[in-house]
């Protein structure tokens, strides 16, 4: 992706949150300079990886298969690990019309996902082999608000605007926007996007940068090459 289309998708975000009332962190405002000139009492930042985050999943064709995130918080996995601190995160996503979030499955988050505000959220669902594998053919159950809900494979769940869904590690789901863009919510255990990510196809979780202007934020993928 070239960072200008990066840019100008932060803004476009941006406004799009702040159409429902949704308001950033004051760090999300920093330039790379403030970011750098902050950086040693912003570690909490730099380490949980709270901030911008856009892919296009390696594959070039962010308006068809592409997501926006920004981390307000991350906890730590060694908290996770030993049961007790800070165990809990959460993001705003924007998943845009027809622009897929790929299948996959995560090793260790459970996460709920909710349609916080605008279109249809469709999430496709399949259950896991015993491997923990993408099966086909396996369904399983999911709780939306608080209510069991079994699914076949392949389901495709429409959550309206203030729906939600749990999902556990071994639940596989993509998701896109029908009819509009929608804000999403996510509220999950701790996130490490780098190691607990399992998607069907080898795709690549981050984009590849080129960089044909200045940023105007930082990307988390951004932070070790220019924060060092």
């Amino acid at each position: 992706m070239k960072r200008s289309e990066i840019n100008d998708i932060m803004a476009e975000a941006e406004a799009f949150m702040a159409s429902f009332g949704f308001v950033l962190p004051p760090f999300a405002q920093w330039t790379p300079d403030e970011m750098r000139a902050n950086a040693e009492r912003a570690q909490a930042v730099i380490d949980g990886r709270l901030g911008w985050d856009i892919t296009d999943y390696g594959a070039g064709r962010y308006a068809e298969m592409g997501l926006f995130l920004f981390t307000l918080r991350n906890g730590r996995l060694a908290d996770l690990q030993r049961g007790g601190g800070m165990c809990y995160a959460e993001k705003l996503l924007i998943s845009k019309q027809d622009q897929l979030s790929p299948m996959h499955r995560h090793y260790l988050k459970a996460e709920d996902i909710i349609n916080r505000g605008g279109a249809t959220l469709a999430i496709e669902l399949f259950g896991s082999d015993p491997d923990g594998a993408f099966d086909p053919e396996a369904g399983g159950r999911v709780m939306c608000d608080g209510i069991a809900r079994d699914f076949a494979a392949g389901e495709v769940l429409q959550l309206a605007p203030g729906e939600s869904v749990t999902l556990m590690p071994g639940d596989w789901h993509a998701f896109w926007g029908e009819g509009g863009d929608v804000l999403i919510g996510e509220v999950s255990t701790v996130n490490d996007d780098e190691t607990d990510n399992w998607f069907r196809e080898p795709i690549g979780r981050f984009a590849e940068i080129e960089e044909d202007v200045a940023p105007t934020h930082l990307l988390v993928s951004d932070y070790a090459k220019w924060l060092g």
